[in-house]
């Protein structure tokens, strides 16, 4: 789903909020989410699950083309990990998945 199909569904749910106030709304939503992430805080969405930065330790790697090793500095991921509520409407009895 894309950003802008959100607003849309959005403001046909409210249709007292215009689509520039929903907007502003969802990009202070994911910029909250974004600042707290940097800030090293845990995210949790109750009911869809939680985000947590984790870390990439430094290490050498190896260039499968060339067989060169290299080092590759530390760096960060994002984790997510998947509500029991949004996992079982997932893989529910009126699940679609074979």
């Amino acid at each position: 789903m894309l950003k802008s199909e959100i607003i849309t569904r959005l403001n046909e749910k409210f249709k007292s909020l215009s689509s520039n106030d929903t907007e502003k709304i969802l990009n202070l939503f994911f910029n909250k989410i974004s600042t707290s992430l940097d800030l090293d805080k845990n995210i949790e969405l109750r009911g869809f699950g939680s985000l947590k930065k984790k870390i990439n330790r430094a290490k050498f790697v190896r260039n499968p083309k060339t067989n060169e090793k290299i080092f590759k500095k530390e760096t960060h991921k994002l984790h997510f990990k998947i509500s029991k509520i949004l996992h079982g409407r997932i893989n529910g009895p009126n699940s679609n998945s074979q």
